[in-house]
């Protein structure tokens, strides 16, 4: 983790510019591919595509629009009532993704298009009716009830936020152009083809500089993803790279893992940290608690006490913050710790009669008795607020509206092939058992039966062999130049 700093550094337009940025992957920049420009619309060109594509309230039902298709806003849409509420879902991506496996789409575990999902296919099976906008938010406006976006402005009764987080670097802002993230499949990919880069590279060079750098990778963050993605990295050096780069010296390959904590995986018990730790350092993985990041320039990693850490290559997975959204009207929304809108009981926004937010950036202080402080920002989490909050918008007139509580199934990570940890209620166990039960449970979570068949052969050949087709170096053509999708 990194050292203190205020986090709301900057304003919310250049807040929404770095999000753009690690989304569409312009950062870390490379040679040979565009840099992002601004473009304006007009208002004239968004009221035209709404008076064409306004939904009219003929039927009655309410118009109700979720903002993000994660695990909150996709469960809340299969369960809502179709006689009730016109539903219309945008989202950036026309995709689910399944963001626990991000870490192997890095790793080239599995491809990219196992963890994903269309919107489009997903909603057909559930709500035939369902709209759905590709496109980012620019704008929600309260007191006229409408969500801008850069091609269509759409009306709501009532408006589901469930945006997620982004990457919080606790008042660095400018890291995001140095260094990796894991938010997105897209960053996923990007961060997977770097490393593949680095090791080729370090390969053909005979520059021993320049080799060394090339193969020094940080992870910075200790917790389930930070773990996960050094464990995966632990493995490639200690059975890839001898047996498909042989000419890499493996002893000159260096993974570290930065925790600012007394501990890894510091929200699982004491049992979970020491056996993460164990396994990591088996996997020839570096793991240093109680180390504060301060900077990273000239290909450098400096310490809060000093220590400078040689990193050709640095992945960020030290914590996260919601996903700023610009409001507008009388009355805003107030925004609670680690930038999460403040809800109630029923994830009705504080001081909102028809704004709800849902996951990880919903913060419910205060309601739930095991959770006086808001709950974990975990999938759980966001899949029974989604299912409560359907319950209670398809109830009956006059019925009392159930308040959430979190039923907590426990928490699990994997470090590697062979090695996990799992905390449940009564009980807590790491190793062969542990890492099935990871399995299992990742496999029954994806969307899909394609997909979790695809997953599980993946999984099972890279059990008994580490040959995989998915370490393949693929870079997006240059032309036809343009900015972002669409903007052409």
């Amino acid at each position: 983790m990194t050292h203190k700093g205020a986090e709301n550094c900057c304003n919310f337009a250049e807040q929404v510019e770095l999000i753009h940025s690690a989304t569409y992957n312009y950062y870390p920049l490379s040679e040979g591919f565009p840099t992002p420009k601004g473009k304006t619309f007009t208002k004239e060109k968004r009221d035209m595509q709404t008076e064409n594509t306004q939904r009219e309230r003929k039927d009655g039902r309410e118009r109700l629009v979720v903002l993000g298709g994660g695990f909150a806003g996709l469960n809340l849409i299969k369960r809502l009532d179709p006689k009730k509420y016109a539903v219309t879902l945008i989202d950036k991506h026309n995709y689910h993704t399944f963001p626990p496996l991000f870490y192997q789409v890095a790793s080239s575990g599995l491809d990219e298009a196992s963890i994903c999902f269309p919107f489009r296919r997903e909603i057909r099976k559930t709500h035939h009716d369902t709209d759905f906008v590709m496109s980012e938010v620019k704008e929600v406006k309260l007191d006229r009830k409408e969500v801008v976006t850069p091609w269509v402005t759409v009306p709501y009764d009532k408006l589901v936020v469930a945006l997620g987080t982004t990457n919080n670097f606790f008042g660095n802002p400018d890291l995001i152009k140095s260094v990796y993230t894991l938010k997105s499949t897209a960053q996923a990919m990007r961060c997977r083809n770097d490393i593949l880069d680095h090791l080729e590279r370090a390969t053909a060079t005979r520059d021993d500089k320049l080799r060394r750098r090339l193969l020094s990778f940080v992870v910075v963050g200790g917790g389930p993803t930070g773990v996960e993605i050094a464990g995966a990295l632990g493995e490639m050096k200690r059975f890839v790279v001898p047996r498909e780069y042989r000419a890499l010296p493996q002893d000159e390959l260096k993974i570290t893992l930065l925790e600012g904590s007394p501990r890894v995986l510091g929200t699982m018990s004491e049992t979970a940290s020491v056996k993460a730790k164990k396994y990591l350092e088996e996997l020839m993985v570096e793991v240093h608690t109680g180390a504060l990041m301060k900077s990273y320039e000239d290909n450098v990693v400096t310490l809060a006490d000093g220590t400078q850490i040689e990193a050709g290559m640095v992945i960020w997975t030290a914590g996260v913050t919601g996903t700023p959204i610009n409001f507008t009207g009388t009355d805003v929304p107030e925004r609670g710790r680690g930038g999460r809108l403040v809800v109630d009981g029923e994830n009705r926004v504080k001081g909102m009669t028809d704004v709800y937010a849902l996951g990880d950036i919903a913060l419910m202080p205060d309601v739930d008795e095991a959770f006086p402080q808001g709950h974990p920002q975990l999938a759980q989490v966001a899949i029974q607020q989604g299912t409560n909050l359907a319950n209670n918008l398809n109830r009956k007139v006059g019925k009392e509206a159930k308040p959430f509580k979190y039923n907590d199934k426990g928490s699990m990570a994997t470090v590697g092939r062979n090695r996990a940890v799992v905390d449940l209620k009564h009980t807590h166990f790491g190793g062969f058992f542990a890492w099935l039960t990871w399995m299992f449970i990742h496999l029954i979570s994806i969307l899909g039966m394609r997909n979790k068949v695809t997953v599980l052969i993946n999984w099972l050949w890279a059990y008994f062999s580490y040959g995989t087709s998915l370490r393949l170096l693929l870079h997006p053509n240059r032309y036809p130049l343009r900015q972002r999708w669409g903007e052409k």
